[in-house]
């Protein structure tokens, strides 16, 4: 018996890792008024191009509860359990359609294993508390061992982004605190978080340049006091740009530095044009 990972499409996991750790995806997606798309069928490049081109902001849905009780079932009737890292709640239902799929699949297997986390963030800031988990899995960890490393990761993961344009949260109503910001002085570059589940300004400052900068002071002051375990830099529909922070924080940090496009469920709600740093200290 050994435990399997189970998240949703929002923690952006490239497929290689998810296949080397055998980690099951189920998927969130997007609505366009005349059709719909699973996020993991859609290609990004042409998903920010449709949103520019039409001027529409996308729906997205949860997984329905059927599709994470099928994902579950496979999983305890081959006599293996489940943890199930989801984003968080408070920015979708996917965590609470999965407390109900974990109830189903109980009544079916009683003597199944099912836990379920909120990750209590999104993007790679949830990733990397599911590939830590999983390579925990891997090694044969018990399941309150797993769920320990999973923790510690998500006690310990930050998620710092800078957005081109505040549209698309506010249209998307997944702005949280930083509503404050509407109306403030054209060129003022909010830096995001992810504050305990839920979007909120972390600074303000004149410029995208001076943010990322300012992201890069955050980073520094972190990684001086509790060490650093996870580098990552994540883009919306700017490679480039994301290249060129990449490359900066590698040279900085003598690592590499993966750099992880967003899909089309947190991009719709961000807006194309964001970039952002996920990083995971040591203590």
């Amino acid at each position: 018996m050994a435990v399997k990972l189970v998240t949703d499409s929002t923690s952006y996991i490239d497929q290689a890792t998810r296949d080397e750790l055998d980690i099951k995806v189920v998927n969130l997606s997007v609505h366009f008024p005349e059709v719909s798309y699973d996020e993991t069928e859609i290609e990004y490049e042409g998903f920010y191009k449709k949103i520019e081109q039409d001027n529409v902001i996308p729906t997205s849905s949860q997984p329905t509860i059927g599709q994470i009780c099928e994902v579950f079932r496979k999983i305890v009737a081959a006599g293996d359990e489940v943890l199930g890292i989801f984003i968080s709640a408070q920015m979708s239902g996917t965590y609470e359609s999965a407390l109900t799929a974990r109830d189903i699949i109980r009544e079916e297997y009683p003597d199944s294993r099912i836990e379920v986390m909120d990750s209590k963030t999104n993007c790679m800031a949830l990733g990397l508390q599911v590939i830590e988990a999983a390579w925990a899995a891997l090694a044969g960890k018990t399941m309150e061992e797993v769920m320990a490393i999973a923790n510690h990761v998500r006690n310990r993961v930050r998620f710092y982004f800078v957005p081109a344009t505040l549209d698309y949260l506010i249209k998307g109503g997944r702005i949280g605190g930083a509503a404050a910001l509407i109306g403030s002085v054209l060129q003022i570059r909010p830096i995001l978080y992810v504050n305990n589940g839920v979007t909120d300004v972390f600074a303000k400052v004149r410029g995208t340049r001076k943010a990322v900068e300012k992201i890069f002071a955050q980073l520094h002051n972190d990684v001086k006091t509790y060490g650093l375990k996870h580098l990552l830099v994540h883009h919306i529909n700017d490679e480039e740009h994301g290249r060129d922070i990449a490359a900066r924080l590698a040279s900085l940090y003598n690592r590499e530095v993966p750099l992880l496009s967003i899909g089309p469920v947190i991009g719709a709600h961000v807006g194309p044009g964001a970039v952002g740093v996920v990083y995971c200290t040591e203590q």
